[in-house]
């Protein structure tokens, strides 16, 4: 990832209009910003959450409240606490996230 051309920025990620996405079992809502070539996140998932795919683009990932747990197609799975991250390149292993008491996260990808 290469930042380039973005000037100094404060955001309010509470004064942007979240997006509510659906997933398996509950959802997510994402605030989102987008510069140049790099999306920036806010994203809150309800208490039973569970992603309704695979995902293969790459993030890196912070909890910062709640509690995620994120499994891999090989069904390795791994659990995030807040003050934990991972980090994941494109195309690298698909995973999925879900949680049962809802978590807040910020990613960048």
């Amino acid at each position: 990832m290469k930042m380039e051309g973005i000037p100094f920025g404060i955001t309010d990620w509470s004064a942007l209009t979240p997006e509510r996405k659906s997933g398996e079992t509950g959802w997510a809502e994402w605030r989102t910003q987008q510069f140049g070539a790099v999306r920036v996140r806010m994203l809150e998932y309800s208490p039973d959450y569970r992603a309704d795919h695979w995902c293969t683009k790459g993030h890196i990932l912070s909890c910062v409240a709640g509690e995620l747990t994120t499994e891999l197609e090989d069904g390795r799975r791994f659990v995030l606490k807040p003050g934990m991250s991972y980090q994941v390149a494109d195309g690298a292993e698909p995973h999925r996230s879900e949680t049962a008491v809802g978590a807040r996260l910020f990613v960048v990808d």
